[in-house]
């Protein structure tokens, strides 16, 4: 195959249109047929030498395993993704692609991001949620690791949450790691769009260890005055963990919290053990406008899971999500991994996700109290069809 072989089918995959999956119909949103990115969709020269002459066999010099875990943001009327996109020797980075309808013809941009190089033990960066601030700065907050120095184990790690700043996704500055002073550990950290009581305010995950939040209750909610040197002392939980349930072995921020009048809608994701191991699906929840940490809506379930070939990949059975877009039009662009491999898409609008947020009904959190309140359902939808 030569390289305009190459360049040829991944013009075509970018052209290619994406459609509704009209069998995963729930009201709620719309699935889209084809995963937005792909390690398919990574230009060939990121991979490929086109020069015959030092790649005679045009064989892959520096491949890609997985594209995932994007941020979202809509940037001069472009729906733009910052991916984390994973090499094939493990280690991943970011790097941009943009859309004009954000769900098909999404095109990187022709070189990765390339961030201050500011932590010598850091050994890899991944997840940046993207937040348009009020400040007028757009910032990252990326899951930051280095190797844990102090366990003899090869793969202990431990997890901080590195922040960066821009203005246009071109030009980027470097600022200090969130310190937070009641837990050793942070990853999932979202950073809130508005000043809180004239504070930085920050969705947190307090983590006893890199892989196990242990006493961590689920999703925190602290403030700093200075993003600079961003220190939070006390973090409230909000959406919390819970026996039994979708969040039951963990849970962590998703997208930057969505503002509505009726609250802030958050995205985030929950996780629970299960035979075949750790199942992630996103779920959602509502904060009230004046008082972000406080929980005033929180739907039974799950939003979003896993289907189909959604389920295979390198970690198999999640979905994840760490960016969503509210375009002016009311739409909304949930974007989101799965397995650990590639990008989907699901769309909805503004109207249906705050019905949905705050009229689904709660879960009961034992089975004879979710029997019932399927009966009672059920008894209801019978009495209103028999009229």
């Amino acid at each position: 195959m030569t390289y305009h072989d190459l360049n040829a089918r991944y013009e075509a995959l970018i052209a290619r249109k994406n459609a509704v999956d009209e069998t995963r119909y729930n009201g709620i949103y719309e699935r889209w047929v084809n995963p937005v990115l792909t390690r398919e969709h990574i230009p060939p020269f990121w991979m490929y030498d086109p020069n015959p002459e030092t790649n005679p066999h045009m064989m892959q010099r520096l491949g890609v395993n997985a594209v995932m875990n994007s941020g979202a943001i809509l940037l001069d009327g472009k729906f733009t993704l910052v991916a984390r996109v994973e090499g094939m020797d493990r280690k991943s980075f970011f790097a941009v692609a943009q859309s004009d309808t954000g769900v098909d013809g999404f095109r990187f941009w022709d070189e990765p991001i390339v961030l201050p190089d500011t932590c010598p033990g850091e050994t890899n960066v991944y997840d940046m949620r993207l937040t348009r601030h009020e400040d007028g700065w757009i910032y990252g907050v990326f899951c930051s690791e280095s190797k844990d120095e102090e366990n003899a184990d090869l793969s202990a790690a431990v997890a901080a949450a590195g922040i960066v700043r821009t203005k246009d996704l071109k030009t980027w500055e470097r600022l200090d790691n969130l310190v937070t002073l009641r837990s050793p550990q942070q990853r999932n950290v979202c950073l809130h769009p508005e000043f809180v009581s004239g504070q930085y305010a920050f969705y947190t995950r307090p983590m006893d260890d890199f892989i196990e939040t242990g006493s961590g209750g689920g999703i925190g909610f602290g403030l700093c005055p200075d993003i600079a040197h961003a220190v939070i002392d006390e973090e409230k939980m909000t959406s919390v963990r819970r026996y039994h349930t979708i969040t039951e072995a963990k849970n962590g921020a998703g997208a930057t919290p969505i503002k509505t009048d009726r609250g802030w809608i958050h995205i985030a994701h929950g996780v629970r053990n299960t035979a075949a191991g750790l199942r992630y699906v996103i779920y959602a929840f509502a904060t009230a406008l004046d008082d972000p940490s406080r929980v005033i809506a929180e739907p039974g379930g799950f939003l979003i899971a896993p289907y189909g070939h959604e389920r295979v990949g390198d970690v198999s059975n999640v979905v994840f999500t760490n960016g969503a877009i509210a375009a002016p039009d009311g739409r909304v662009y949930i974007y989101y991994a799965s397995s650990d491999t590639r990008m989907h898409v699901a769309t909805t609008d503004l109207d249906r996700l705050t019905d949905y947020v705050f009229n689904t009904p709660a879960d009961p959190l034992r089975s004879p109290d979710c029997v019932r309140q399927r009966v009672d359902f059920i008894r209801k939808n019978l009495a209103y069809l028999r009229k």
